[in-house]
């Protein structure tokens, strides 16, 4: 038994507690009367198309973020919600072998799943998937980053979510370029009017609603219907034996309340560029501080060359996703500042080649870690701290300002879109803020204990 998850680049990020329902997500546990014909037929196609049965507890409802799945009648902790077999899931493997011969190896899978949904569309009615295309999010319904207009990005440039929309677009739009030399060639009928906006947003449909399974990256229908609660401990689960995915109840439900599963432990950076929503309050939130050798120090040379040698550290990325200079990740959850961060300082704080030299030695002779230990001179080790609180101290202020300018941040079109989106930039802004404060915060207890 595999454990599936939504499929963001960013896997570190998490949310869990009894206050996370997603803000997208947070509507009355009835469903809305809005039921239409199209959520009374889809699941009967799907069970037809599956040729056994998905779910007799869950059926489609409608509230104003969207469709949802709701419990028909009373739930128990431990039953199964709903099988969806492999033979009606959406994967690469349904892409068109005369595509799938012409595309180089390193087209993402996430890619190869979403030409099928861009070929799958153009079919129309007359695609085997059309109830299930047709129940999916247009382009305007999508609210990841990637989207925004300049105007709405700029007000995440304190984030490094500003710098990753970046970088995703740039990669999206490569993979684009790369992918349509095969599909102006092989299909044109079904390709040649493909624009990358096109591409874009299928891309986009596939990372936010696509689970990882045992057949890859898998668009799940009817499952990802279910919306995300971050203390949920139900998950989609994929069985290789059995050739199904399947959502255990973590716990009840009484009839006509929504059901939640959990898509992942992510921040709400993560889940604003992959996903399009945001937490009011993410225990999970994470805010990344580049902290480098200031060029005017006496001993630049020495130190950033010590550095390198010893403890670059890296920031992951999925392919085509890149980061220059020293980034380090604080975290909402757990307790002080990440090790390598803290070593940085202390090697900034050294005012002689004596003392760089010193912590060479150690870390030689011990793990090879540079000034991962405290520094015996406690006056030396306040030093480090400090020079790192006053980093933090300032990314405190640039994200105060940058939360209070959104206060005053007008718009002259599409008034209600840009004022959720505002909301979800502020929603990023404080999480990061708070991990901040908590951060300059355990800094000037430390600095305290020291002292004692």
């Amino acid at each position: 038994m595999i454990v599936g998850g939504r499929i963001p680049r960013f896997l570190p990020f998490r949310p869990s507690s009894s206050l996370l329902l997603l803000r997208r997500r947070e509507f009355c546990s009835v469903a809305s009367s809005e039921s239409s014909g199209e959520c009374d037929v889809f699941l009967p196609w799907l069970q037809r198309k599956a040729g056994s049965e998905i779910s007799s507890t869950l059926f489609i409802g409608f509230s104003k973020f969207g469709r949802s799945l709701f419990a028909s009648k009373s739930i128990r902790a431990g039953d199964c919600i709903l099988r969806v077999p492999f033979n009606v899931q959406i994967t690469q493997e349904n892409l068109l072998p005369e595509i799938e011969s012409h595309l180089v190896s390193d087209v993402s899978s996430i890619s190869r799943v979403a030409l099928v949904l861009l070929a799958e569309k153009k079919l129309g009615q007359d695609s085997e998937w059309a109830p299930y295309i047709t129940s999916l999010p247009s382009i305007h319904e999508m609210h990841s980053t990637i989207f925004w207009s300049e105007e709405e990005v700029e007000m995440l440039h304190k984030s490094r979510v500003y710098r990753e929309t970046m970088d995703k677009k740039a990669f999206i739009e490569n993979e684009f370029s790369s992918i349509r030399p095969a599909l102006l060639s092989c299909v044109p009928q079904i390709y040649g009017d493909c624009k990358l906006v096109d591409f874009m947003h299928a891309y986009s449909l596939v990372e936010s609603r696509a689970w990882r399974t045992s057949l890859g990256v898998s668009l799940v229908p009817f499952a990802d219907y279910l919306n995300h609660d971050g203390v949920s401990e139900a998950v989609l689960l994929s069985d290789d034996d059995k050739e199904i995915s399947e959502v255990i109840a973590d716990r009840d439900y009484a009839a006509c309340e929504q059901v939640l599963i959990r898509y992942g432990k992510f921040s709400n950076a993560t889940l604003l560029l992959d996903f399009g929503f945001t937490l009011p309050c993410n225990i999970y939130d994470q805010v990344q501080i580049c902290m480098d050798v200031p060029l005017g120090d006496p001993l630049y040379k020495v130190k950033s060359e010590l550095w390198k040698k010893y403890s670059l550290p890296t920031v992951n990325n999925a392919p085509g996703f890149s980061s220059s200079g020293n980034f380090f990740t604080l975290n909402k959850k757990g307790k002080g500042i990440p090790q390598a961060l803290r070593a940085l300082s202390r090697v900034l704080s050294a005012t002689s080649n004596e003392e760089l030299k010193a912590m060479e030695t150690e870390a030689a002779e011990n793990d090879g870690r540079l000034a991962r230990r405290t520094l015996k001179d406690m006056s030396k080790e306040i030093l480090a701290h400090h020079i790192l609180l006053a980093q933090l101290e300032r990314a405190v202020h640039s994200h105060v300002a940058a939360i209070t300018a959104l206060s005053s941040a007008q718009t002259y079109n599409d008034h209600s879109r840009f004022t959720y989106r505002r909301q979800m930039a502020r929603d990023v802004l404080e999480g990061e803020l708070c991990v901040l404060r908590s951060a300059c915060d355990w800094i000037k207890n430390y600095c305290l204990r020291l002292l004692e």
